[in-house]
């Protein structure tokens, strides 16, 4: 009989020649077991998606009761369906006024292929600025304004009419002029390695899109949901998107994405042609049920307001003459090494020694900390005490 590895191996399409092969069992937490019973601590939350760790009770609780009652029943936008229409409502009291229609898709990849399409549609405009070494996802039109050419050379032609300019610097603004449909930045850039912008930077791309009649599309597929600090990473600047993107924490574990903007903007993808946009599983029931309980759980036990305790610890605890720079916001954190080399050693280690990280596509030689944000004082202390040693071991 086989084993489950190599069957893994031999019938799910492979990302790479060297896959981890972990095995869990289960996950509960900041933990995730193997079949031996061994607990991981999970530094990276799935990539951004475990915000309230692994298996939370009310979490599973309402996917539970939502199965019971009905799962999937038509494609997105026909039937009024209660776990889409409750959570919409709850993201949009807690966004800006302007950001009233919520369009659910299943992952934050299809969030954006909405969103690009329409502000075309909306602005009549084809023109998109995008950033050097950005991440969006990995569709075709994700792949379009993704800032990194070697990710990317393999699958061209992509969409035409994408320029770049670079993240946090003022002079490349001039590249948005009256011809560009929308501007796509990540608040908080990710794969780049955790790139934080200045405000003052942030309030000249939101003038600047004002002024030239540009949509600005916010992308927090990573950064929402209190990672950073903020329930939106955009509060941190003062400024707000036309078209937001919101997936990874949004499920509470489950697919789910999304991109809101106004009924305005919104109501381009009606007419002419109508259907603009359509999806058959977007804003799946479950996966709805699951994400307001989600979302009710963070504020209900106020989880954001420990963030910023927990990157203070972080940043305390890594400190050692191997460690370039420890950079981020909230519990978006990498900490830097001299090469890539370094780094995929003390990784591996980690891992080895029960905690889970791992690189940036982008910025290969820095250490994603990334954490559910119920991680404790102590788990942090555990966990930074893991890397350390790891540090140590190979300096």
């Amino acid at each position: 009989m086989p084993t489950l590895r190599q069957l893994f191996l031999a019938n799910n399409a492979q990302t790479t020649d060297f896959p981890l092969l972990l095995e869990f069992e289960r996950a509960e937490g900041i933990y995730m077991y193997n079949k031996e019973g061994k607990g991981y601590i999970d530094l990276i939350s799935g990539i951004g998606v475990s915000n309230l760790g692994h298996s939370n009770p009310a979490v599973v609780k309402a996917i539970k009761d939502q199965v019971d009652k009905y799962m999937h029943l038509m494609v997105y936008g026909e039937y009024v369906q209660t776990p889409q229409v409750r959570f919409a409502e709850k993201l949009v009291s807690l966004l800006p006024t302007h950001l009233q229609s919520v369009y659910f898709t299943n992952s934050g990849s299809e969030a954006l292929e909405g969103a690009l399409k329409l502000a075309k549609r909306y602005t009549g405009r084809y023109e998109v600025v995008a950033f050097k070494n950005s991440y969006h996802g990995s569709t075709h039109g994700a792949l379009s304004v993704m800032g990194n050419e070697d990710f990317k050379q393999a699958y061209r032609p992509l969409l035409p009419g994408i320029s770049f300019i670079n993240f946090n610097h003022t002079a490349g603004l001039k590249k948005i002029t009256d011809k560009t449909a929308c501007v796509i930045v990540e608040t908080v850039q990710g794969e780049a390695g955790i790139r934080v912008p200045d405000f003052a930077y942030m309030q000249a791309l939101r003038n600047r899109c004002n002024e030239t009649g540009t949509l600005l599309i916010l992308d927090e597929i990573q950064a929402a949901f209190g990672r950073t600090g903020k329930l939106f990473a955009f509060e941190h600047f003062g400024i707000e998107p036309d078209i937001l993107l919101l997936a990874k924490a949004l499920g509470g574990g489950m697919p789910v994405g999304a991109f809101v903007s106004s009924n305005k903007i919104m109501e381009a993808l009606k007419e002419n042609p109508i259907l603009g946009h359509i999806t058959t599983f977007g804003g799946h029931p479950v996966c709805c049920a699951a994400g307001l309980a989600a979302l009710e759980v963070l504020l209900k036990e106020n989880l954001i307001a420990g963030v910023a305790e927990k990157e203070a610890l972080f940043k305390k605890l890594l400190v050692h003459p191997a460690i370039k720079q420890v950079r981020g916001k909230g519990l978006m954190l990498a900490a830097e090494f001299e090469s890539f080399e370094l780094n995929k050693k003390i990784i591996d280690r980690c891992i080895e020694n029960g905690v889970i990280t791992d690189w940036f596509l982008h910025c290969s030689n820095s250490m994603r900390i990334a954490p559910p944000l119920v991680i404790t004082l102590n788990e942090i202390e555990k966990a930074c005490g893991v890397i350390m040693e790891a540090i140590t071991y190979y300096s």
